[in-house]
């Protein structure tokens, strides 16, 4: 259940921060308040922070694979986020790096 904890608590830290980071570009609010944005950086952090702890509670105190799923994470997230609001297209490069970032991601759950 920690590995579910943590995924989903790193799902919400990813949305957050990608609103943080590349908000300003679409949002005058953020453009024009950029100390919203930086104390935002606080509940993102402290999200972040849980998220690793109950992946690292999952495996046993190693630390890489929390790291390389909230790796994995994180670019699906951003993929998805950058098609939703900027309507970025996905090149074959991206398609490549998405690919082996979902590769990751299975080794990282799957190989014991």
């Amino acid at each position: 259940m920690n590995l579910v904890y943590g995924i989903l608590v790193g799902i919400i830290a990813q949305v957050i921060a990608f609103y943080q980071l590349q908000g300003r570009f679409k949002y005058d609010f953020l453009r024009d308040n950029q100390w919203f944005a930086v104390l935002l950086g606080i509940p993102i952090s402290y999200l972040f922070m849980t998220s690793v702890t109950f992946m690292v509670e999952h495996f046993e105190g190693q630390l890489w694979p929390s790291r390389l799923i909230g790796f994995a994470i994180g670019t699906a997230i951003y993929t998805f986020m950058s098609i939703l609001w900027f309507n970025e297209p996905i090149t074959a490069k991206t398609t490549i790096c998405l690919i082996l970032s979902f590769i990751i991601l299975l080794i990282q759950l799957f190989w014991k």
